[in-house]
């Protein structure tokens, strides 16, 4: 870094994202001045981020002289006024408007008129913390996540009267430490909390409608599509009682937005205590931070019947799959349904009651097997209002006799897996839409901040945008819930046969 890139940032706020950000920026070769009003705060966070250095040196993580310099870059203040010479202040402090108002108008009398406040918030809009501001134009947000240093992406927030120059200065400064930068406009929950509702709330409805258990959720959205965690282990993490809030203050701010609807389940959670892994409890118990599970294992598959004949509905789109697992198993694979003790069939976005109405199937013999994504790493059934004991038995013993695993799960439009990564890009889309964040930033936003396989919009594309319609008109179709009605840029692309990556392109 050259002396002309070396910047003199401020950090207001000495708690646990206050540390990160100093240390972030130290060790990127700036130099950072830091203060927190709680009387000690200041000093040992020096102390905290001091060590922490000198702890990655012993390590070898970095070298002595590396760590000399980031601890060399240290400047803590005694009194707010000490960061007069600064050039970007970050706040950092309590989620409280009022609060972060008063600092805001008492930070531009003690700055130069070209240094950049920024707000660290997750949760308020920009334009009410700049609000106060006599100069709001150098206002934005700089949103990072914790642990900073390791969390390699920062939202750049545009309020409404925040200037171009202002985001850009940000963003050089973001990228001389390694992060990705990404802009996103002044709306509820910014780029990645906004992006990350459909997991939350999609896995909570299906726990509402007692299609699935949160471990069989959890566990078909790590094993079925290589997610990092499920929506309950993520939520045990984050900590309920904080994203309680968040849910909350994204469908208010929107004002109740369908999409974004929190869940009943919730509030009572939150008053018993059960936030997750900072309190022993959650969706599961904790000990020494090592997750149990209370929820007894799915006993072994029964051996398949003897007499057992399977119909696979032509139309399934593992039809060829499905026959030769059921021959192999040992089945009788027949042509017409009346003929069959087994149905097989493979619905998208509709429940296996609702395909056994449409198709004029027998509900009792009649088990759903998900098609997404493949059939070779996680096999879904789901059963009807009214399956038999016998078909499903059956239809487990075919589904597991090679040994890949399966989970069986109520009726439930689209599944668990087909329902939750529809909701999941149906939002991405949506901000692309409403123009929120561009399509590159949405999609690296996801990945890194949510470490998501994939972004929204090209997740989208590899489930393919028309399935994915079709997942989302048929959730609507049996629930008449207006929270899986289709964005406009699903729509539209799917309607032209384009990308939901593709962008709108200037015409003559």
């Amino acid at each position: 870094m050259t002396n002309k890139s070396k910047l003199t940032v401020a950090v207001i706020g000495a708690g646990t994202m206050g540390r990160g950000i100093v240390q972030l920026f130290a060790q990127s070769g700036h130099r950072v001045k830091f203060f927190d009003a709680t009387a000690g705060a200041t000093k040992a966070a020096n102390t905290f981020i001091t060590d922490m250095f000198q702890h990655k040196a012993n390590k070898s993580r970095i070298s002595p002289q590396e760590a000399d310099a980031a601890i060399g870059n240290l400047v803590p203040c005694t009194q707010l006024s000490d960061i007069v010479d600064c050039d970007i202040v970050v706040e950092a402090i309590i989620e409280d408007l009022y609060i972060k108002q008063r600092l805001f108008a008492d930070l531009e009398a003690i700055v130069a008129p070209s240094a950049i406040l920024a707000s660290n918030t997750s949760s308020l809009l920009i334009a009410d913390i700049a609000a106060q501001c006599k100069n709001p134009d150098r206002v934005a947000g700089l949103h990072f996540f914790n642990p900073v240093p390791v969390m390699k992406v920062v939202e750049i927030i545009s309020a409404v009267r925040t200037i171009q120059c202002t985001v850009d200065r940000l963003k050089e400064c973001v990228e001389t430490t390694g992060h990705r930068a990404v802009i996103a406009q002044d709306q509820p929950g910014f780029l990645v909390n906004h992006a990350g509702r459909g997991l939350y709330t999609e896995g909570l409805r299906i726990l509402e409608e007692q299609a699935a258990s949160h471990s069989q959720v959890d566990r078909l959205m790590r094993e079925a599509v290589n997610f990092r965690m499920g929506p309950f282990e993520l939520l045990d993490l984050t900590g309920l009682d904080v994203s309680g809030k968040v849910m909350q203050s994204i469908y208010d701010q929107f004002q109740q937005e369908p999409r974004f609807r929190p869940s009943s389940l919730i509030p009572p959670r939150i008053s018993a205590g059960l936030h997750g892994r900072k309190t022993g409890a959650g969706w599961y118990q904790y000990e020494e931070g090592k997750k149990f599970d209370s929820e007894s294992p799915a006993p072994a598959p029964a051996p398949l019947r003897a007499d057992c004949k399977v119909w696979v509905d032509p139309a399934a789109d593992r039809h060829a799959d499905l026959t030769t697992l059921a021959v192999e198993a040992g089945a009788k694979v027949v042509d017409q349904p009346d003929q069959a003790s087994l149905l097989l069939i493979q619905p998208w976005g509709i429940d296996a009651s609702q395909a056994c109405a449409d198709l004029g199937l027998d509900g009792h013999r009649c088990v759903a097997v998900d098609p997404l994504p493949t059939l070779d790493t996680h096999r879904t059934l789901m059963l009807t209002a009214v399956t038999c004991t016998a078909a499903r038995d059956d239809a487990a013993a075919i589904l597991s006799a090679d040994g890949t695993s399966i989970t069986v799960i109520n009726d439930s439009p689209g599944f668990v897996v087909q329902r939750i990564l529809a909701t999941i890009v149906n939002i991405g889309t949506n901000i692309a839409q409403r123009g929120i964040a561009s399509v590159a930033d949405i999609d690296d936003a996801v990945t890194i901040g949510l470490g998501y396989p994939a972004g929204p919009l090209t997740l989208g594309d590899s489930i393919g945008g028309k399935k994915v319609m079709q997942i989302l008109e048929g959730l609507q179709r049996v629930t008449g819930d207006p929270r899986y009605r289709p964005s406009q840029w699903l729509r539209r692309r799917v309607q032209l046969g384009q990308s939901l990556l593709t962008t709108e392109t200037a015409r003559d």
